[in-house]
């Protein structure tokens, strides 16, 4: 039951957050306010009564529509909230029978199952920006500094306390320095493998063909999630993007506009963060199977 009621809840709390990060998503690269004015239609201007912000219900109940207008409000709206509140409910889900003791109801040892709901926290964090780097690449082929260079500190940050914290409550040795500086140097190869491969596109094309902001997002990656972690996020971008790129050549080769697939930009940062996802949820068992595999 309090797996069932902890899971409820989380998903609950991830509509609300998606929806929160809607409205960031629909004003921030319009250079307005997330707090003023009060959500509003955004072709006719009309306020929105109480009932029609509530998470997915009220798009379910408009049918994505404006009552006004008529306007079409959009996919995004209710994808987003409906990513958050699953990964979020998926992660509650899968950290509540390690940290509740059935009989009790209670933590039946304190030391581990403090630690994995720290992590659990942290990771809910992660796919929540993640999520919202996402959709403004895929819509604004835009990765900010503003939300990718604090997202590399955070994850660093992140990391040492929970390394520090695990040393003294398990009396392992730990190093802060070297904990520091492997992390940093994560961030660093990270950061440099899209440098290169940009370098090496322009070389060969003589264009950019890859943005500062994805190595600041594989920056970030790694920084969350380390080396392997980002590199696995690296491979499954890679994956999505080329099958992007088949679908599009495919496409273009039916069109008879005079637009190529080879000048059409793809967004590469929202590929990234797809892998990154899937990477802190399942990058584990994922990177554990593709040893047993190579051994062979």
């Amino acid at each position: 039951m309090i797996r069932l009621l902890g899971t409820a809840f989380a998903a609950l709390m991830g509509l609300a957050f998606g929806s929160f990060l809607n409205v960031c998503l629909t004003r921030w690269p319009q250079g307005e306010s997330i707090v003023k004015p009060r959500s509003h239609c955004r072709k006719c201007g009309r306020t929105l009564a109480w009932w029609e912000n509530v998470p997915l219900v009220s798009w379910l109940a408009l049918r994505g529509r404006c009552r006004t207008c008529g306007a079409w409000i959009g996919w995004r709206y209710v994808v987003v909230e409906l990513t958050i509140s699953g990964i979020w409910a998926y992660v509650v889900w899968r950290l509540l029978p390690q940290v509740v003791d059935k009989r009790l109801g209670f933590p039946s040892q304190y030391a581990l199952p403090y630690f994995q709901m720290e992590s659990a926290i942290v990771m809910l964090l992660f796919c929540f920006i993640t999520v919202g780097l996402a959709v403004l690449d895929a819509e604004h082929l835009w990765l900010p500094d503003a939300v990718t260079i604090p997202g590399i500190m955070a994850g660093v940050l992140f990391f040492v306390t929970i390394s520090a914290q695990m040393g003294w409550f398990f009396a392992m040795e730990s190093s802060l320095w070297r904990d520091l500086g492997e992390r940093l140097l994560a961030v660093a190869v990270a950061a440099g493998l899209i440098l290169l491969i940009r370098w090496v596109y322009k070389l060969l094309r003589h264009r950019e063909g890859l943005g500062l902001g994805d190595a600041k997002l594989m920056a970030m990656l790694a920084a969350w999630l380390g080396l392997p972690g980002a590199l696995l996020s690296f491979a499954i971008g890679v994956i999505l993007g080329s099958l992007a790129a088949i679908v599009l050549l495919a496409r273009s080769a039916k069109s008879t506009t005079q637009e190529t697939w080879a000048t059409t930009k793809l967004p590469l940062g929202t590929f990234l963060c797809i892998g990154g996802i899937v990477a802190s949820l399942w990058g584990h068992p994922i990177i554990a199977a593709y040893l047993r595999w190579a051994e062979f």
